[in-house]
């Protein structure tokens, strides 16, 4: 099982959990959750007015074996308006726009998607249950 916890943070609510939502989905081979703005495919979804994150932002899909890898999908831009990074155990890490990172199996950790051009970021947490 994958569970995924999202907020969205501005400057104004810096350390709140205003926005806060959560999806899971079972560690099955072709499993996907999606992270972005268009609330018809992604489990979770941001504002609309959040241009800094696509309508499909990050896909966090299940391989055959059950381990779970996050892609930050490339949008219809050359160049993305965000960064995105991962950190587990305290150590980050940049994932690269259209790059693929392998989550590790039993562990968790957060995803945080920043503007790059103001103060605010979506922040997903992660845990996946060996």
């Amino acid at each position: 099982m994958l569970e995924l916890t999202m907020a969205v943070v501005t400057a104004a609510d810096a350390g709140a959990t205003a926005g806060m939502q959560m999806a899971d989905a079972p560690s099955e081979p072709g499993a996907v959750l999606r992270v972005g703005r268009d609330k018809s495919v992604c489990r979770l979804s941001t504002p609309d007015d959040w241009l800094f994150v696509s309508r499909v932002h990050l896909e966090f899909r299940c391989g055959p074996d059950g381990t779970w890898q996050l892609t930050w999908l490339r949008g219809s831009q050359s160049e993305p308006s965000s960064e995105v990074r991962l950190t587990v155990g305290g150590h980050a890490q940049p994932v690269s726009y259209g790059g693929t990172v392998p989550l590790p199996r039993g562990g968790s950790g957060e995803i945080v998607v920043q503007d790059r051009t103001e103060p605010r970021s979506v922040n997903v947490g992660f845990y996946h249950e060996a």
